[in-house]
């Protein structure tokens, strides 16, 4: 009778660290991937030094999300606000500084800012990613140090 009490209190034990132990993790759904805040050579403003200068927006989930209307902005309050766009599962959106016309490849969407300066500062900032109803989604900060990309 004690061994059987002895086991039917392991079991309860063992069942209530089973129920005390966290769920996984939800799937993570749309976030910000990575920042290059430093474009290769120096800072001329020239169109293709702006636009090697991107921000990446990553739909980590098995379905499409709709990011109309979202918006990705910098700690000064410099603001990209996403148009239509369905981001398909697995997918990512681009956001480059300068001018360009948006094109999709299989695995992206580039898009196009439009700045005549740079967004994202070299010796570090914040990326503040919000849906469009104004509530925060995603932020990534970088210290700015080492390489010129940033995997948040």
């Amino acid at each position: 009778m004690r061994i059987r009490a002895l086991i039917v209190a392991c079991l309860i034990a063992a069942a209530s660290l089973l129920i005390a132990t966290p769920a996984e993790a939800a799937p993570a759904t749309v976030y910000i991937y990575k920042v290059y805040y430093n474009s290769p050579g120096s800072d001329t403003g020239s169109n293709s030094s702006l636009n090697a200068e991107y921000v990446v927006i990553r739909n980590g989930d098995d379905s499409p999300h709709t990011i109309t209307g979202w918006t990705v902005r910098d700690a000064a309050g410099h603001v990209y606000k996403f148009g239509t766009l369905r981001l398909g599962a697995g997918k990512q959106a681009i956001i480059h500084t300068g001018d360009g016309t948006s094109y999709t490849t299989s695995a992206s969407k580039h898009l196009y800012w439009g700045r005549e300066w740079y967004v994202w500062n070299n010796t570090g900032d914040k990326v503040i990613l919000r849906r469009a109803d104004g509530s925060l989604k995603d932020t990534c900060s970088y210290p700015g140090e080492g390489a010129s990309k940033y995997y948040c």
